[in-house]
């Protein structure tokens, strides 16, 4: 039996999934690693704990399977997005990576205010500290400075992890990461000069660009497996989703629920753009290249997160569910979780998280159920804008992440988005994604390997009372929570 192995790297941790030559899941593991974060609030990876970590993972996944090494026949790497990394020629890190969620470059990005326009236009993405070229910016900066340029290797994780893999001999990154770093003309299809001078960011210090199936090298694994096996794809995480959750077609739309969300719809090999949303490159197989429109929140599962570790409402995401069940139906509580500003549609940093419309009978139950009503509703808003710019109606939207567990949440999405809901039955779409992909490559599998997904559909009991009711008050709760930035200055 041949298998392909999947990785994701994500935020939290990294995963590795072997599935074998019919595209079932033949064992899992994974290995979390820490959030360091400092006094600033920056937020920053350890990558040489990462890789150890996914070594160690590879070795207990053959341990616990008992598959032989030789019998992996193929790599699909998918790894979370815009999280900036620098090295050297072998990838040994030079720093720490720095998080997407980290915004330690907010000074860097203000700098280039008046070149906005421009950076949208080439790229698809509103200027901001999320992205790498800011990032990169401020590693060069603050921790690069006395280190020969030329030495100096500068991308995010899936290129670094490549290069680390290949112990230097590849260096490249696929089109959708390029495509997610501000530095990248996504219409032409390269890296753009205007762009890296505006960053400060040397040619030199950038990877070479391929399809997302493309030849990305060899790895043993630093010796785990007895020989070298091909890396034939890597893509970014939420387009792996897209991907995997075979949305391949021209006006199919998922949503992954993960710490933030990820909202992405496929518009065809026809770029579109709208200043409320992200336009990336969805995917590129064989020289064809596919867009996609993106609506990122950065609170969705996050905001569960918070109700558990901050305000220890919950002890485990399960609970969520009965609190909901005993919650006053007629309360009216809304949470705008803007921990650290509005994200797409909006895009207002300044603001932040607000509480409106309690009674004196909201309790513990109400506010858990405004959380989780705030998942839904942040996603309804990127849903709508994307039937608007697109042209194209939304009668089902494909979702995974640990939130689609929850049946409250699936049910409500069905209904503020007014559309039914397909939810795998597998949760581990990002690497189904990256290691289908890279089967296809390898000549292992055909299209025929979805036909393996199974999903649970929804599809809420049309109540347009409630349904106006509710987005109603979300609406005036989001311009509530922005006045009280303005009044507050």
């Amino acid at each position: 039996m041949d298998y392909i192995l999947g990785i994701d790297q994500s935020t939290q941790g990294t995963k590795l999934l072997l599935f074998d030559r019919n595209g079932a899941i033949a064992g899992k593991t994974d290995r979390s690693h820490r959030q360091l974060i400092s006094e600033q609030g920056w937020v920053s990876h350890d990558l040489n704990e990462i890789y150890q970590n996914l070594l160690e993972a590879l070795q207990e996944l053959l341990r616990k399977t008992g598959i032989d090494g030789s019998q992996i026949k193929a790599v699909g790497i998918s790894n979370q997005r815009e999280t900036t990394c620098a090295f050297d020629q072998q990838g040994v890190p030079f720093a720490k990576a720095i998080v997407w969620q980290c915004g330690r470059a907010a000074e860097i990005a203000a700098r280039h205010a008046d070149k906005a326009e421009l950076i949208f236009g080439k790229t698809g993405l509103k200027l901001s500290p999320y992205f790498p070229a800011a990032k990169m910016q401020w590693f060069l900066e603050n921790e690069l400075q006395d280190i020969e340029p030329e030495k100096i290797r500068l991308g995010t994780v899936d290129t670094w992890l490549i290069c680390r893999l290949t112990h230097g001999a590849v260096y490249k990154t696929d089109a959708t990461n390029a495509s997610r770093t501000q530095l990248y003309d996504i219409r032409r299809g390269q890296w753009d000069e205007e762009l890296m001078d505006i960053f400060h960011v040397r040619p030199s210090m950038l990877p070479e660009v391929t399809d997302s199936n493309g030849d990305f090298g060899s790895t043993d694994f630093d010796g785990i497996l007895p020989a070298a096996v091909p890396i034939t794809a890597a893509i970014g995480d939420s387009h792996a989703a897209l991907f995997g959750q075979n949305c391949r077609t021209e006006g199919m739309i998922k949503a992954t629920y993960g710490t933030g969300s990820s909202i992405m719809m496929n518009i065809g090999d026809k770029m579109v753009s709208d200043p409320r949303l992200s336009t990336s490159i969805a995917y590129q197989m064989d020289g064809r290249t596919f867009y996609c429109l993106e609506g990122n929140i950065n609170y969705t599962g996050a905001v569960i997160s918070w109700l558990k570790n901050d305000l220890q409402l919950i002890s485990s995401p399960g609970e969520t569910e009965d609190l909901i069940a005993r919650a006053n139906p007629g309360d009216q509580t809304v949470l705008v979780p803007a921990f650290t500003g509005l994200s797409a549609p909006h895009w207002n940093t300044e603001v932040r998280a607000a509480i409106m419309n309690m009674s004196r009978t909201t309790g513990r139950s109400e506010i858990v159920k405004a959380a989780v009503d705030s998942i839904a509703q942040q996603v309804t808003d990127v849903v709508e804008v994307m039937k608007e710019v697109s042209g194209h109606p939304v009668r089902c939207l494909r979702v995974d992440g640990g939130p689609t567990r929850n049946h409250y949440l699936m049910k409500l999405q069905s209904l503020l988005a007014e559309c039914s809901l397909d939810v795998p039955d597998r949760e581990e779409l990002s690497a189904i994604g990256a290691a289908y992909m890279a089967g296809m490559k390898a000549g292992i599998y055909s299209d025929e390997v979805f036909e393996n997904l199974h999903y649970q559909h929804y599809r809420s009991e049309t109540n347009e009372k409630r349904r106006q009711q509710m987005r109603r008050a979300w609406k005036a709760a989001l311009a509530g929570a922005e006045q009280c930035e303005k009044a507050l200055g």
